[in-house]
């Protein structure tokens, strides 16, 4: 059974910074493209980073290029997102999730940032 758990979110003030981290078991890690997804209160889900499983690329959304840089440590199958520079807009609940047969099958609880101004 695969399981998804992030962690790191957490109340900030703006400029400052985070790094989400989220932890996955029951899969071949290296296999399965991944991604970071948000959701603030009252909008939709939104992808803001996903990086492929065979080479590693790595894709941002418009709002957050130059400030989210996607990750993972194949060692430890755990993927990351470092996030700098927050502001009160990037407040949302984060959710990491992973890829198959071109849709996003597995998904952990998320983790909540907030950032005051």
């Amino acid at each position: 059974q695969v399981h998804l758990v992030e962690s790191g979110g957490g109340l900030v003030q703006a400029g400052a910074s985070l790094r989400l981290t989220c932890a996955i078991s029951g899969l071949t890690f290296r296999n399965y493209g991944m991604a970071w997804f948000r959701q603030a209160a009252g909008k939709e889900r939104e992808r803001v980073a996903n990086i492929g499983w065979v080479d590693g690329f790595t894709d941002y959304a418009d709002s957050v290029k130059g400030r989210f840089t996607i990750d993972r440590d194949y060692s430890k199958n755990t993927l990351f997102l470092q996030i700098s520079t927050l502001k009160p807009e990037d407040t949302a609940v984060y959710f990491c999730a992973v890829k198959t047969d071109e849709e996003y099958k597995w998904w952990g609880q998320g983790t909540q940032v907030t950032v005051s101004s």
